[in-house]
């Protein structure tokens, strides 16, 4: 199957791809590679989940805010390439948590997002190299920021 054909098979829908909130480009490609700019918490209707993990939020929901950081991701690969398809894998992923000082399961909440890409890609082309790591702050107070490379197909 396909990335687009995998990703319809999940039933989840895409949010709006965010527009930059500063002076920046949402995705760049060079070469043969595509790199994509911190995502927040987009929802389907234009809103951000927001809150820090570890006082707002437990580390499950921590964990679907992840995701859903993945999907406004997948949203911005679509507005600017046109299909998923046009992706052959992840490389990185970078994922940033706003959590309490305390917390040290970074890694099982950026899952939320490398599980959505593993399941859109498969476990060989969706799983790259990766970084979760904690902050004291993120804009807008969202929980959970990510930012990936991908190669081209």
């Amino acid at each position: 199957m396909t990335p687009t054909e995998n990703f319809n098979a999940l039933g989840l829908q895409l949010p709006p791809a965010p527009k930059p909130l500063g002076v920046y480009k949402p995705l760049l490609v060079h070469g043969n590679h595509v790199y994509v700019s911190g995502h927040g918490t987009m929802q389907e209707d234009g809103t951000l989940i927001i809150g820090r993990i570890g006082t707002d939020l437990d580390i499950e929901a921590g964990k679907l805010a992840a995701r859903q950081v993945g999907l406004a991701i997948l949203s911005t690969l679509v507005k600017n390439l046109g299909s998923l398809d046009k992706i052959k894998r992840v490389i990185k992923v970078l994922g940033m948590i706003n959590c309490t000082p305390d917390f040290e399961r970074h890694p099982y909440v950026i899952n939320g997002c490398s599980e959505l890409f593993a399941q859109v890609w498969g476990e060989e082309y969706g799983v790259g190299v990766r970084s979760a790591i904690g902050m004291g702050s993120l804009p807008d107070n969202i929980p959970v920021e990510i930012e990936a490379l991908f190669e081209l197909a």
